[in-house]
């Protein structure tokens, strides 16, 4: 079994037993309507577990602010790679994905960094 196949079980395995539930809502865009002049979307939610914390002071840059979240989540845990596109729901509140930064082993994704905003 190669190594990044091992990280990936290890790091669902720990994620799900340490991580607190989070909603992954993956957003699709869909049809522009005439009448309303709005692009609809269609949602799907995933309930999976993941590692929320503030972001340091080295994170903070002219996209991510000292206020914004960051969440870690096993990549084995979502069927996708989340986008910025996406929305995570974290007890009733809606963050928007700032960034998504992948950790990875021999290409395959082990984490993903979810940087958010409420």
């Amino acid at each position: 079994m190669p190594l990044s196949t091992s990280l990936r079980k290890a790091s669902k395995k720990a994620l799900t037993k340490f991580g607190g539930s989070v909603t992954i809502r993956r957003v699709t865009t869909g049809a522009y309507n005439t009448t309303t002049g709005a692009v609809g979307e269609t949602t799907s939610d995933t309930t999976i577990k993941g590692l929320v914390q503030d972001v340091n002071a080295r994170e903070v840059n002219e996209l991510v602010q000292a206020d914004d979240r960051r969440l870690t989540i096993a990549a084995a845990a979502l069927t996708y790679t989340p986008t910025t596109a996406d929305r995570v729901v974290i007890n009733s509140v809606i963050h928007q994905i700032i960034r998504v930064k992948t950790e990875e082993n021999a290409n395959t994704a082990i984490t993903y960094d979810l940087f958010l905003r409420a």
